[in-house]
């Protein structure tokens, strides 16, 4: 752990990636006390209001809300959607992996079968088509993600453990007759985890875009809830008039995914083992 931290310390582009990502979701955790307005709260009077006026920094929407309020919240569902579809589809991801790689055989055969067919389908395509069916709301959002996103995870493990499995510390652990769910968790499991944490941290990016694409085309978060992908749907009406309704949140999509992604990229430099130079 030592040495890990002081690679992340000694890489300027991680810091500085991993400095603006804490700084982002700070902002978003503290949206109740930094937000200057309601994000929801409407004021005819001040509709689609240029920014630097009247003490709307980003300027206001259609319906006069504070636009630089809106973005903030939008931040909070992006990072907290972002986190939760990851671990969820991670966890099942990973387990149906581990157990698809360590038995092999027909369970094996099954599981990858699913796999394939789930593949077979456009991420998008897939997401939209299990969102229409479960209907739009926040929940609904979280497992149309979820379920189509495993699947990445579970090719990945099974192809490290049927590496692993031929290792002789694993045929050592089956020879003395550890349990099964022992060597998995205890001796497979730690030694896969960098590929998946490395997985992980770009699919965050992937999952905000995902979420902002499906709440753009209706079936995602609803109004008067601020989500980046709404906000961008409704702004895109008046992107001749009022530029910035669609300019804000678009920017606060590319810096989230671009630093998340970046971040991603120089965990796998340090984590890879193959990449290490020393």
């Amino acid at each position: 752990m030592k040495s890990f931290f002081e690679k992340i310390r000694r890489n300027c582009f991680l810091f500085f990636a991993g400095t603006v990502l804490l700084a982002i979701v700070f902002v978003a955790s503290a949206a109740p006390w930094i937000s200057p307005y309601d994000p929801t709260k409407a004021d005819l009077s001040l509709r689609l209001q240029p920014p630097l006026t009247k003490g709307h920094f980003f300027g206001t929407d259609q319906l006069g809300r504070d636009l630089l309020s809106r973005v903030i919240y939008g931040a909070r569902i992006s990072i907290f959607i972002g986190i939760i579809v990851v671990l969820i589809s991670g966890f099942f991801g990973t387990l149906i992996g581990l157990i698809s790689g360590f038995y092999g055989g027909l369970i094996d055969r099954i599981m990858m079968r699913f796999v394939d067919v789930q593949l077979s389908f456009p991420f998008i395509i897939l997401a939209l088509t299990i969102a229409a069916v479960l209907g739009p709301s926040f929940q609904n959002i979280i497992i149309t993600l979820a379920v189509s996103s495993w699947a990445i995870y579970a090719r990945l493990v099974r192809g490290e453990v049927l590496g692993l499995k031929e290792k002789q510390y694993i045929q050592a652990c089956l020879t003395i007759g550890l349990p099964d769910w022992r060597i998995s968790v205890m001796h497979i499991l730690p030694n896969i985890f960098q590929s998946v944490i490395v997985v992980a941290s770009l699919e965050v990016g992937r999952m905000i875009i995902g979420e902002a694409s499906i709440s753009f085309l209706g079936f995602g978060i609803q109004p008067p809830t601020p989500s980046w992908g709404s906000m961008l749907s409704e702004g895109r009406v008046y992107m001749t008039t009022a530029w910035w309704l669609t300019v804000f949140p678009g920017l606060g999509i590319v810096t989230l995914t671009l630093f998340i992604n970046l971040l991603g990229d120089k965990l796998r430099d340090i984590l890879d083992p193959k990449l290490r130079i020393n």
